[in-house]
């Protein structure tokens, strides 16, 4: 775990308050929790779809772990713009036009997914679509943050 890391997360392996739900009758999840509680008080927010588009809504390119990589910092970007941090993401779901794809280039998304988020791994869902409402995009990802 890096400094900032440790810094992120509490001593119960918290991170922002959030408790990460991993039941043992589940086993143990590989980059996602099964669940993830809010604390008391804390502001919900809710993060439409972000696809890998940039400032001026071009897509980064048709490299889907790039994609992947624009639409996750977006969503965090939105969390940020909201008073909180990455720490604060309960829930993400992605979508994904080719799930072979995302299989296929799974390391790098890993290597992208912890440079955008660190070892916070809120509940997550992979759903593939039939397509997604931006032509060219690949990937579209939302989220629901509890900001304290």
């Amino acid at each position: 775990m890096s400094d900032s890391e440790q810094r992120d997360a509490g001593s119960d392996g918290s991170y922002g308050g959030l408790i990460h739900i991993n039941p043992e009758d589940l086993g143990a999840p590989r980059g996602y929790s099964h669940g993830t509680l809010t604390p008391m008080g804390s502001r919900i927010l809710f993060i439409a779809g972000q696809v890998g588009w940039d400032r001026e809504q071009h897509l980064v390119g048709e490299n889907f772990v790039a994609q992947f990589e624009q639409a996750l910092a977006n969503v965090v970007l939105v969390v940020r713009s909201a008073g909180g941090g990455r720490r604060d993401i309960a829930r993400l779901t992605i979508y994904v036009t080719d799930k072979t794809e995302y299989l296929a280039d799974l390391v790098a998304i890993g290597e992208v997914y912890r440079r955008v988020m660190g070892r916070h791994f809120p509940a997550m869902a992979l759903v593939e679509v039939a397509g997604l409402v931006e032509p060219g995009a690949k990937v579209e990802i939302e989220g629901t943050a509890a900001i304290s």
